[in-house]
């Protein structure tokens, strides 16, 4: 059954959410008839240098969750090596709170294989794969029947639009591991091996896929370029903020009347989208705080949303992330040391265990939260949650350890009356039990 995509706000710029609502949105007849292949007949009669610099001067920026600029990234993938190049597509979407990739596989997969062949011929790899997580199994036969018709209509396959170049598209299933969204344990498990993070340097751009160089970025990412090359560089970068081009599928969840998947121009105010794009809060409750790049983001206490717009470099003066793109929106009533809670919780399961400080500090943290969940918190437990969040900071292979340790570190900071109220709402009504040693 396809997905129902949320009704459109008038606010949006739809972009590359422009065919999720036409009918038979995901068939290359659909995809042609609207511009389809456009870019990829620019960009193929391009210089490699000259693809690269349109990335850069429209400043499109990862939409994985770091924001690296896009075109600086694949001008690091080196081309005399002797080797093969490989392109990979990261569809591993395990964020909480993140669902755009999902809808750019099932509603529109072409614009998807576009961008990911505009990078083939730009590195000039004859392969590449679209690696997409396990619980999203259900959408391979899509894309699989988008490459079969890109390969019908010479798109995929033997000498490209009569380019001399061939290039083929596979997809690959992960088995639903969270660190497989991370770009080394992708790469390990693509390979198939066990999905645990590489040490880096060096990175993917030089010894990526089978040790060869790699250009690898998000699903949205790769979607985002074919425009590019239709409408130009500087028109894009002109849709969002200085640094940050273009537009951005935003997932809102959590205590508004709209929650959905929304197309915005990077720079949005954050006020605006939930009061007009999302319809306000529900039940007319006050905004008590937001997440606002997935559950690895650190909040965001509600006076701090004020002003705050949705781009990344506004998100990180603010000492957060734009991260996923995923907005989790908490009310009044919501309590935070259970939201931390269930936060490390995900973390410890989702550990890979190959670093000591992320397989232990998540592991630590979530017995000690539980605990102070439970009514079992002694005062020093404040403290000490946020020294071992602070411990696990940078100390890890992958960002997983990071991804963990933030978020709960700014609960704390931001967030200590709450955790503090809880002592005093259980004091004395249980012993303290121990932390059991697992």
């Amino acid at each position: 059954m396809a997905t129902k995509y949320n009704d459109p706000s008038p606010l949006e710029t739809r972009i590359i959410s422009q065919r999720f609502q036409l009918p038979n949105s995901a068939s290359i007849d659909t995809y042609l008839a609207t511009e389809g292949y456009e870019g990829l007949k620019k960009a193929i009669g391009m210089t490699p240098e000259a693809i690269i610099d349109t990335l850069k001067a429209s400043a499109l920026r990862g939409r994985g969750g770091a924001g690296f600029p896009t075109g600086l990234k694949w001008s690091f993938v080196p081309r005399n090596t002797g080797k093969p190049s490989y392109i990979i597509c990261n569809s591993d979407e395990s964020e909480p709170g993140t669902c755009k990739d999902r809808l750019l596989m099932e509603l529109d997969p072409h614009q998807l294989l576009e961008g990911m062949i505009i990078g083939g011929w730009t590195i000039k790899s004859n392969k590449g794969y679209i690696f997409i997580r396990g619980e999203y199994r259900y959408l391979i036969p899509i894309v699989d029947k988008a490459i079969e018709e890109a390969y019908a209509k010479g798109f995929l396959g033997k000498n490209i639009l009569g380019s001399g170049w061939d290039f083929d598209l596979y997809t690959h299933t992960g088995a639903g591991a969270y660190e497989c969204g991370e770009e080394s344990a992708l790469l390990e498990s693509l390979e198939g091996k066990r999905g645990i993070p590489r040490l880096k340097p060096p990175f993917p751009a030089v010894v990526g896929a089978f040790q060869c160089p790699t250009i690898l970025n998000n699903c949205e990412t790769f979607a985002s370029i074919p425009v590019i090359f239709r409408k130009g560089a500087e028109w894009f970068a002109n849709l969002g903020v200085p640094k940050s081009g273009g537009t951005r599928l935003t997932c809102v969840s959590g205590h508004v009347n709209k929650p959905g998947v929304y197309e915005l121009p990077l720079g949005f105010p954050m006020m605006k989208l939930i009061n007009e794009v999302c319809g306000g809060m529900r039940g007319g409750k006050k905004l008590k705080a937001v997440i606002p790049g997935g559950s690895s983001s650190p909040v965001l206490k509600a006076d701090e949303c004020l002003e705050m717009t949705l781009d990344f470099d506004a998100m990180a003066k603010a000492k957060t992330m734009a991260g996923s793109g995923g907005l989790v929106i908490l009310d009044e009533d919501t309590d935070i040391v259970a939201v931390a809670l269930r936060t490390i919780q995900f973390y410890a399961h989702e550990s890979c265990g190959w670093c000591i400080p992320c397989r232990e500090g998540t592991t630590w943290l979530k017995k000690i939260i539980t605990r102070f969940q439970d009514g079992g918190g002694v005062p020093s437990d404040v403290d000490l949650i946020g020294e071992l969040a602070a411990n696990m900071l940078g100390r890890t292979f992958c960002a997983l350890g990071d991804a963990a340790a933030m978020p709960i570190g700014a609960f704390v900071a931001k967030f200590r009356d709450e955790f503090e109220a809880k002592l005093k709402e259980t004091k004395a009504a249980k012993p303290t039990p121990a932390l059991a040693v697992v």
